[in-house]
């Protein structure tokens, strides 16, 4: 197994570059997070939805949001990776 080859001081590896693509794609798997976790947001009854108490339905369309948020990120760094794969072509780099 070879080992990767160092990076020269002062330049980041090919993956570390920060976009604004990425930062929206982290901005998409951020969101979940902070709507989970910021309890006392949804920690109540009221309003109900079709008998079921905020609490629970507020959850699980975070479920359907997360999978929504989570494919928005993947489809954005995938198109940017493309694009930068196909400009490094079109260069005539080799990686």
């Amino acid at each position: 197994m070879s080992a990767a080859p160092p990076t020269p001081p002062g330049r980041r590896p090919a993956g570390a570059v920060i976009t604004p693509t990425r930062v929206l794609a982290g901005l998409c798997l951020f969101a979940p997070f902070v709507g989970i976790l910021w309890v006392g947001s949804y920690a109540r009854v009221e309003p109900e939805l079709i008998g079921i108490p905020f609490f629970y339905w507020y959850q699980m369309l975070w479920v359907l949001v997360s999978a929504l948020l989570t494919t928005v990120a993947y489809v954005l760094v995938r198109r940017e990776n493309r694009d930068r794969a196909q400009q490094r072509a079109e260069a005539g780099d080799p990686r």
